[in-house]
């Protein structure tokens, strides 16, 4: 796409309640949404916006702040502003969550907070099938698509399936499909709830906001569970897609 064209038009409209930038943000939303710019695109700058719409920088700029603030925008040091990742992940396939970003092109990486062993809690204990005292192994995270922080997620899984927890790299999956251990099916459930004061800033949202959390335990196919995961994941970020079909 040329740096100098648009793939939309712009009229500002004199008679809305809304400030001008704000109607800037909503147009270029819009235009995000219905994929005339893609993940990982450079959005055109601040100098372009508002010479090709005859607008003001300042307004080109706060328009761009607006997108940042939603999550649509990332900013990236030294070279501009580029739109944010987007995964949608479908709910009738078992697949990790490095796998589905290098389906769609991203880069996925973990920036990794605690690794290591603990007593299973009474709800592990009941999720995974353990006796009371029995240790499982604790992996605690951030998971990034392009640099960019999707979602915060702690796994955990009996230590006799993951006996060095240190030895998990990037995808928890492929670790455990190398070691003969990785789930065949599991069970999910999401709901929505709200980020207290630690997980906003884990996730580098405003505290409040609405995120996904999905609690999955995964199992071996002769029934064995063997992974329980809970993931907080940004609802700008992540769509859920399920397909469904109507019997008779």
């Amino acid at each position: 796409m040329s740096n100098n064209k648009l793939p939309f038009q712009f009229k500002p409209d004199p008679q809305a309640a809304s400030p001008l930038y704000m109607q800037l943000a909503h147009k270029l939303a819009q235009a995000i949404r219905e994929g005339q710019y893609h993940a990982d695109e450079a959005l055109p700058s601040e100098r372009v916006l508002s010479e090709s719409l005859d607008l003001s920088r300042v307004t080109a700029r706060k328009a761009i702040d607006r997108l940042v603030e939603q999550g649509l925008i990332v900013r990236k040091r030294g070279s501009g502003n580029y739109i944010a990742p987007k995964l949608e992940q479908p709910l009738s396939r078992l697949t990790s969550f490095s796998e589905e970003l290098h389906q769609r092109g991203f880069k996925p990486s973990s920036r990794w907070l605690a690794r290591g062993f603990s007593l299973a809690a009474p709800d592990e204990q009941l999720s995974l099938g353990l006796a009371t005292g029995e240790r499982i192994a604790r992996l605690e995270r951030l998971r990034l698509a392009d640099d960019v922080v999707m979602a915060y997620e702690v796994s955990v899984l009996p230590a006799s399936v993951l006996p060095d927890p240190h030895k998990v790299e990037s995808s928890l999956y492929n670790f455990l499909s190398k070691h003969g251990g990785a789930p065949v099916r599991a069970l999910q459930h999401i709901r929505a709830i709200n980020a207290d004061p630690r997980l906003a800033g884990l996730l580098q949202v405003p505290v409040g906001q609405a995120v996904l959390f999905i609690t999955r335990v995964g199992y071996l196919d002769g029934g064995q569970a063997v992974e329980l995961t809970h993931s907080y994941c940004r609802s700008d970020y992540y769509d859920f897609v399920a397909e469904m079909r109507r019997e008779g």
